[in-house]
Formats: C-alpha cells, structure tokens, sequence
C-alpha cells in the first residue's frame, strides 16, 4: 500500500508529460505502477490501490487464519485488469520497456523480465505475492516466485548494470530509513525449511536494501542518480486501508511528481 506514494509520482510525471526514461524497472506495487504509466492512464492505480486494495477480497485476517491468502495479488490482478482497461497497446508503441522484478523461489536471486502481452499475466503477481501473506508460489516461465522485494527492493544497481548513467529511484520510504536484522530468522528456517535459498533471501534481505541505498548515496562517478522520497510525515504502512490516509500519500506524491517534471522541463534536468 506504500506503493500509493509512487503512484501519485508517477500520474505527477503523466499530468507534465514527462517521460524521459530508455527503460522502467518496477518491484511489487512499483511494477504495477510501473505498467499504469508505461500505459499513459492517468489515476488508474489510484483507483486501484484506494478502492480495490482496499475491499476484503484483496485483504482478509479470516481468510488467511482459514489457510487462504492474506493479500490474494491474483485476485487485485485480474480483477483490476477486467474492470479498468489497461492500454497495453500504448505501451507497446511508446517503447519504453518495463522490466519486472520476481525472486525465484528454488534460487533465492531476483529475475529481471521483461513484460509483454503475453506474460504480464504472470509477471505482475508474481511480482507482488509477498511469502506467507499470499500462500501460493506464482510461476513464470514454469519457475515458482514470490515477491521481487525479496530479492531486489531497489534495482538501481541493476539499472546500472544496463547501461544507465541517469537514474531516477522512486521509495516508498522517507530518506534515511535503512532496512534492520530481521528478528524472524528462526521461524524464516522453520516455514521455508525446504527452501534453504529462500531462506537466505528473506533473513539477508536487509544487506541488499542497505546495499542499494548505498550505491544511491556514493554512486559511480559515471552516474547521477535522482531520488523521490515520501517525506517525514508519509503515514501509510505496509497494510493500511485507511482511506483518508492513502489519499494524503498519494497527494504527497502527485505534488512531488508534478513538481519534479516542471523543474527538469525548466532546468534541463531534474533539481531535487
């Protein structure tokens, strides 16, 4: 539910017409975002995130104490995509790719894939199913995943890897945050035991998101690296509803995107 801040960054971006990127990289909510954009549908996942994610058949305690899912992302997935359409066919003449990040399951490593008409329909869950509060491992490609935060939270280091030299990282985070030990490794061994490289991924999690705000805070000096960040008072967890609050998160953002886009339309760059 973070994902609301860039959400409204990124219909920030569409309002100004900005779009200056060779290519998008969106992990969990960001990869959803990311397609809304890559679409040009302004508010499409505004309406998703306050109305959709918010209803009992994407969010449910009893469900979930019953052994279903606790956020059922195939469901937010396809029942967004019946109902709000989703111009695929924009995305595919603006050319701008949109890489999606998973973990596999069986390697505990993030997988970059690329999304096509044929596969969002694995990539985006998959994307998104966060182990344990969704209980299924989505395939893609025949290979189990879960959440692409497991592996990678912040691909900027694999955007740099492509070849980017002016990267624009969006958080769900305010800055200064840095991602603690987990306090779970024991019960992490105990649900995944026979996963050994899943367990890896989820317990060192937090050395790879540290590692990624590093890379962000001393960059190469071949790079420039642009950083969009919730402010301070950004009051939307992981899992809140509150509508009144995920409004407030996405005006944060849509005022920080807007703002973003005139600078670098009157400056040449982006001036943050």
């Amino acid at each position: 539910m973070r994902g609301i801040f860039t959400a409204g960054v990124l219909d920030g971006f569409l309002e100004q017409q900005y779009n200056p990127f060779d290519f998008v990289i969106g992990v969990s909510a960001g990869s959803t975002n990311g397609i809304g954009y890559l679409c040009g549908q302004l508010g499409r996942s505004h309406k998703i995130i306050t109305e959709f994610a918010t209803s009992a058949d994407f969010i449910d305690m009893v469900r979930w104490l019953r052994g279903g899912h606790f956020c059922d992302v195939d469901w937010l997935w396809r029942q967004s995509f019946d109902d709000i359409w989703l111009d695929v066919e924009h995305y595919q003449q603006l050319g701008i790719p949109l890489y999606v990040v998973t973990t596999s399951v069986t390697t505990g490593k993030p997988c970059y894939l690329k999304v096509t008409p044929d596969n969002m329909h694995q990539l985006f869950p998959a994307s998104c199913a966060i182990p344990l509060a969704y209980r299924d491992f989505p395939k893609v490609n025949g290979e189990p995943m879960t959440d692409g935060g497991v592996g990678d939270s912040i691909p900027v280091i694999k955007a740099y890897q492509q070849g980017a030299r002016d990267i624009t990282v969006v958080l769900s985070r305010a800055l200064g945050y840095k991602k603690k030990v987990s306090k779970n490794s024991v019960l992490v061994r105990q649900l995944f035991k026979e996963l050994p490289e899943l367990q890896d991924a989820i317990i060192g999690r937090n050395e790879n998101y540290n590692q990624a705000l590093e890379f962000i805070n001393n960059p190469p000096a071949d790079c420039q690296i642009h950083v969009i960040a919730p402010p301070d008072d950004f009051k939307v967890g992981r899992f809140t509803r509150d509508r009144e609050r995920l409004e407030a998160g996405y005006q944060q953002g849509l005022s920080i995107g807007r703002l973003t886009a005139i600078n670098a339309a009157g400056l040449g760059g982006i001036e943050l």
